[in-house]
């Protein structure tokens, strides 16, 4: 008995000493809403019952309730979520507090310290590398293994144009991204959408779904505790991982010896490269032909960069498409309105490739993708560590401070339902996009904003045209299956897949 008490004062004054620790943090953010967190522990009343399912809708009504800028206290850290407008610039803009969350651990092993997971001079100097690879010359290039891979996409679908049986498009959708970004970013065919025997494309699809898995449980975080509770989950992953690396790798090798023979035959391989020249550039080739202060980046420095990109360029854009597939299905009227300016642009000439000039003419199209990107936004939610005492305006607050050591989610789900901006904000009415200040501003951030905002937005966007452009002008997407369950996760997923059915277009 005399055990137990002891233990319990100790816990008592230890629990105190951590409560007390936090004081002057209490103080900085007491003009701030936010439910009652019970001490040392949190919101326990709203953590009871909540699911990766529900988690949107409740943080919705969180925000309705308190506002779009709310503080929790979970396990005595502080945690600050925002959807308001004003926060979300500050904050974006900010060229101090650039440090990702520490969820964005879970993907260390995988990814490394890349251009998502780093901060500081690091960040900065692969932030930089890496910008040259976007150049509009660039894209270009890369829009003809667009069309040549959603052409491939397109024909696969053929068996399901039957008009009547519902199926789940994102595994399609899955195959294609990934065969997109292999050979834009390392310059190499892995034929996710032709080979499924593949050891490399079935270690992404793997390793995504468990990272996705672990993500939403803060406990499995570590990797001892994951491995612990986890075990055959654990040697999956690693298993995949190892699959992943050696085949990254092989491929760096491989491009590596490559520009090295060439090296000899021409003066400058830069010159070789140099934009504007027909020779197609993929990322790898940028990273190995790159220095940081005067030194080359080893293969590991390129690895976690090209791993970074596999995983940002793959997995996003695929559930940007098959959400946008989705949506398009369950909405005629915006699909007839879509078709009828492809085929305007187009005719009846299917195997027609698109071009940026002729992409450039299909505003509604635009429109179509950013409304998709509104109601399903794939990153889900951003996460920053505020490591400087961060000082703000607000209208309606005033100033104040989010003092360092906070945890910032910016959530972007929760900004689409907005009525101050968004009319009706439920419904997909593409037509909204037309008016150029609803993308304007700090409360549509598909790509987030600022220093740290997606590097590859230009590529994603020209990249889920092209595939619209193949699927719309081949086939009818029906209202068929069931409907989308969206899920939390570091992407966001649907619990039901994405449900449609196809039936081919006649020509006219």
């Amino acid at each position: 008995m005399y055990t137990v008490a002891i233990i319990l004062l100790t816990l008592f004054v230890v629990g105190y000493l951590r409560h007390a620790s936090k004081r002057h943090m209490r103080e900085a953010v007491k003009n701030i809403n936010g439910p009652y967190c019970v001490p040392l522990i949190g919101p326990i009343h709203l953590a009871y019952g909540l699911t990766p399912q529900n988690v949107f809708t409740k943080g919705v009504n969180l925000g309705q309730k308190y506002g779009g800028f709310i503080k929790i206290w979970l396990f005595n850290r502080l945690i600050i979520g925002t959807a308001d407008p004003e926060i979300n610039e500050q904050i974006l803009s900010s060229s101090t507090n650039l440090s990702k969350h520490r969820l964005y651990g879970v993907l260390h092993r995988w990814l490394g310290t890349g251009l998502l997971t780093s901060d500081g001079a690091k960040w900065h100097a692969r932030r930089k590398i890496i910008t040259p690879t976007f150049h509009f010359k660039i894209l270009e290039e890369f829009v003809e293994i667009f069309n040549q891979q959603s052409a491939v996409f397109t024909e696969r679908l053929t068996t399901k144009a039957d008009g009547k049986t519902p199926f789940d498009i994102y595994p399609y959708v899955c195959s294609a991204t990934l065969d997109i970004i292999a050979e834009t970013a390392m310059g190499t065919k892995v034929g996710a959408q032709t080979d499924t025997t593949m050891a490399y494309t079935a270690a992404v699809e793997e390793t995504t779904r468990i990272t996705a898995w672990r993500f939403l449980r803060l406990h499995l975080h570590n990797d001892i505790v994951f491995m612990l509770l986890h075990p055959f989950k654990s040697l999956r992953l690693i298993k995949n991982l190892r699959i992943m690396h050696e085949f990254t790798h092989k491929v760096i090798e491989e491009r590596r010896k490559t520009l090295q023979q060439r090296l000899k035959k021409e003066t400058s391989v830069r010159d070789h490269y140099d934009v504007g020249t027909k020779k197609r550039m993929a990322l790898l080739d940028v990273l190995l032909q790159s220095t940081i202060n005067g030194k080359p980046l080893s293969n590991e420095d390129i690895r976690e960069e090209v791993d970074t990109f596999m995983f940002e360029g793959h997995d996003t854009t695929a559930t940007a498409l098959g959400f946008t597939l989705y949506l398009l299905s369950r909405h005629p009227r915006v699909q007839q309105k879509l078709w009828k300016q492809i085929h305007h642009l187009h005719g009846d000439e299917n195997s027609r490739t698109c071009s940026i000039m002729s992409l450039n003419e299909l505003k509604y199209l635009e429109c179509v993708i950013k409304e998709s990107l509104r109601l399903y936004p794939p990153v889900p939610i951003i996460g920053r560590e505020i490591t400087q005492d961060f000082k703000y305006k607000h209208s309606t607050l005033g100033e104040g401070i989010i003092p360092a050591g906070t945890e910032l989610v910016i959530a972007i789900y929760a900004m689409s339902a907005n009525h101050f901006v968004y009319e009706n904000p439920s419904e997909f009415m593409p037509e909204r996009h037309e008016d150029v200040k609803i993308n304007n501003g700090f409360h549509y951030l598909p790509f987030s904003a600022g220093p740290r905002n997606c590097i590859g937005q230009k590529f994603a966007m020209l990249e889920l045209k092209v595939a619209l452009v193949h699927v719309i002008r081949c086939y009818e997407l029906l209202p068929l299956g069931e409907s989308i369950e969206p899920v939390l996760g570091i992407v966001t997923r649907s619990k039901t897949g994405m449900q449609l059915g196809l039936k081919k277009r006649t020509k006219h």
